[in-house]
Parts: C-alpha cells; sequence; structure tokens
C-alpha cells in the first residue's frame, strides 16, 4: 500500500478521535487490567502537579514470586509520546520492563503524563477545552516529572530511586535536569531508551511532511495549537481488533500506519500484540507536544518552545533559552539504535558530547541495525538487545551507591 495511502489512514484516525471525548473505561484494556491478568498486584495513584494537572501514577509494588517487602530498591519508568504506563506490561512477564524489574525485586512505578489516557483531569479546566492542552514537553520535565518523583518517594520513603525513559520520557528528563538541581542526589541512575533532545537528523516522514510548514511559528501553527493530537478511542481498538490480528493479510498495513512515526521493523514487530496495542496507544497528547518537536527539527537546537516574535516577552531574548544539559549531574546510560527514525545516532552522539563525561556512565549501541524506536518497547527481540543491559547497569547503580 502506498505512503499516501497510510498518511490518509494515520489523520483520518486523528481527526476523526478529535470528534469522541475519551475515557479509560471505554477501553477494554488497561494498565491495571493488563498487570492484574498476570497475578501482579497493581496500585494506582494520583498527583497534583503545581500547575494544576491531575496525573494518574500506576505502580506493581512486588512480583508474586518475592512478595512484598519494605526495602526494595524503586524505579520509575516513563513513556514517550502519544504512549502511556501500558507501554511497560503490553509484552507480559517475559518481556515487559516493569515485570521483568518487578521479578527482580524492584518496587516498579509508571508514569503518565499530563493529556494521556490516564491524566485528563485539571483543578479548572476539562479536555474539552483548549486551555488544557496548552503545553509541550517543556511542562512535562518541569511540573509532570518532578511531581511524581515526589509522590513516589513520599509513599515509599526511598531517599533515591532509578530513573527509565523512553524517547519523550528522556526528553522531559534532560529539561527537568537542566532547569534544576534538586533531583541530582535523587535519582541515583537514569536509562535513556531512544534518547531525545537534539533533533536535526530526524528521518522519520514526520520531518518532510509537517516541519517546514508546522515547525515554525505562523498563522497555522497559531490556529491548530493547543489541541489534543491523536487521541486513543473506542474506533482505534475496534480497528485493531478486527484487522491487526497475526494471521490478517491486511495487519502490514495496521502496523505501517501505526508505526509510521517511530520507523517499522517488520521481522521484529509481535504481531500477536497489535490488536492490544492499537487499544492503548495512541494514548493522545497536545499538538503543541509534536510541534515542539518539530520545531527541534527545523532550529537544530535543543531549546525551549519557539514563541516567534514573541520570544523577546516571553524570554527577554530573540531566541529561545537553550536547555543547558551541561548542567545534568544524574549519572545516565544511553541506550541508542541504527534504524530510529526519531533518536538518530548523530542526534544522540551529539547529545552525548555536551553532557559532563562524568555523568555518561554507560553507552550501548544496539547491535541489531533494524532496530527501530518502537522496538525498545514491543520488539521481539528488547530483552536481549536492550533490557538485560539496562538491569545490568542498574544493578551496578546500586551496588556503588
Amino acid at each position: 500500500m502506498s505512503r499516501a495511502i497510510l498518511l490518509s489512514a494515520l489523520f483520518g484516525c486523528v481527526f476523526a478521535g478529535l470528534l469522541e471525548e475519551r475515557s479509560i473505561t471505554s477501553s477494554s484494556i488497561n494498565t491495571q487490567k493488563l498487570v492484574e491478568r498476570h497475578d501482579y498486584p497493581f496500585e494506582k495513584y494520583e498527583v497534583q502537579t503545581e500547575d494544576g494537572y491531575i496525573l494518574e501514577v500506576h505502580r506493581i509494588p512486588h512480583s508474586p514470586k518475592n512478595g512484598p517487602g519494605s526495602d526494595k530498591p524503586v524505579v520509575f519508568l516513563q513513556h514517550g509520546l502519544l504512549c502511556s504506563s501500558s507501554d511497560w506490561v503490553l509484552s507480559g512477564p517475559e518481556n515487559g520492563l516493569a515485570f521483568l524489574l518487578s521479578d527482580l525485586g524492584y518496587d516498579v512505578w509508571m508514569g503518565n503524563a499530563r493529556g494521556n489516557t490516564y491524566s485528563r483531569k485539571h483543578t479548572k479546566y476539562t479536555p474539552l477545552l483548549q486551555f488544557f492542552w496548552n503545553f509541550s514537553w517543556h511542562e512535562i520535565g518541569q511540573y509532570d516529572i518532578p511531581a511524581m518523583i515526589d509522590h513516589v518517594r513520599s509513599v515509599t520513603g526511598a531517599d533515591k530511586i532509578d530513573y527509565v525513559g523512553h524517547s519523550q520520557g528522556t526528553t522531559a528528563f534532560f529539561v527537568m535536569n537542566s532547569i534544576m538541581d534538586k533531583y541530582e542526589d535523587i535519582i541515583r541512575s537514569a536509562h535513556m531508551l531512544a534518547p531525545v533532545g537534539y533533533m536535526h537528523n530526524m528521518k522519520s516522514p514526520l520531518a518532510s511532511l509537517g516541519a517546514r510548514l508546522l515547525g515554525q511559528r505562523n498563522a497555522f501553527v497559531s490556529i491548530i495549537g493547543s489541541m489534543e493530537f491523536l487521541p486513543n478511542n473506542k474506533l482505534m481498538e475496534l480497528l485493531g481488533s478486527a484487522i491487526c490480528k497475526e494471521t490478517a493479510t491486511i495487519s502490514a498495513v495496521c502496523t505501517n500506519t501505526l508505526f509510521l512515526i517511530g520507523g517499522f521493523n517488520e521481522d521484529n514487530v509481535n504481531k500477536t500484540l497489535l490488536p492490544e496495542i492499537l487499544a492503548t496507544t495512541p494514548a493522545g497528547c497536545s499538538v503543541n507536544q509534536i510541534l515542539h518537536y518539530l520545531q527541534e527539527y527545523n532550529s537544530g537546537f535543543f531549546r525551549q518552545w519557539d514563541y516567534g516574535l514573541l520570544n523577546k516577552k516571553h524570554y527577554n531574548e530573540n531566541t529561545p533559552p537553550k536547555y543547558r544539559v551541561e548542567n545534568i549531574r544524574v549519572p545516565t546510560y544511553f541506550y541508542f539504535s541504527d534504524n530510529d527514525y526519531l533518536a538518530s545516532v548523530a542526534d544522540v552522539k551529539r547529545l552525548i558530547s555536551e553532557i559532563p563525561a562524568s555523568s555518561v556512565k554507560g553507552i550501548h549501541h544496539v547491535e541489531d541495525s533494524t532496530f527501530t524506536h518502537i522496538d525498545f518497547l514491543w520488539g521481539l527481540n528488547v530483552k536481549d538487545m536492550v533490557y538485560k543491559y539496562v538491569i545490568e547497569n542498574l544493578a551496578l547503580s546500586k551496588s556503588l551507591d
């Protein structure tokens, strides 16, 4: 099927989804059900950010294999763009990172950024209002991640926690630690899967199709800004169940649509998971999150939101301030691959070169040259290609603490 048809399908789902206000109760699949179906305990908490968003945080306090305990090391997992806590458990106990870590004795927490399936509340605004969506991933790094980490420490009493982020979960980490130093002594180690900071070498069709029009300030961007992008809804779930089964001849079409932005590796896609992936992903975000990444692609910099002619008003400068990644002091590990449409090797290496060498504790270049951005979550070989190294580095960090 041609790329034009795939794009039509993708954006058709976008605008169809915009017509329906989503609720997590409309889906037969959610993180809690995915966890409890395997007899793991599940807990959820609500966390309010400084600017009024109410986030839902999920927890697997222990594994059936090791039982409860008060001294378990705490690890916090943060999803990427258009995703949710479901990412970490969809693959089940054999390959889902949350389950793997729980079986190893970790107290596992999974964040949900503002605007996704589980975090659609605010003290003043409803998701039906444009005001609700007036944020990008900058605010996720400035408000959401700190609020969730503080809550995790409050509940567990842990002095330190480990952090694992994928895609936007890494961007938000870089934002947080470049603008505040509070978490230097709180995060024992950070593990960046498909790290996204610089975007200038992005290969995704998103770049060629949207960057010139949407990655700069203009009237069109002003009109479509501050609204929801790619919400998950019942239509997506029904599509997944109806036509995205492993035996369906049209399953490759679904795979290409879903993985259009992040890259597609047919041989490494677990097609039996496609119905559940489509039922939980995309999980919703603000258009501004997409636009902010496109701004990064156009400018070649890793910096704050570009207000164009209004930069002077917002920043007292003509251009947005750059994120000062040279301020990052958290022990950080990087995991990246050659076939990643969003986090190119060149951009990742540029980012690593600007972070203090003393903070870069490990660099893992995935051996599989076909490994994509999405394979870090659901690739058939993700456990051997990535997760075993994350687990080893987590153990090493704890031993050195």
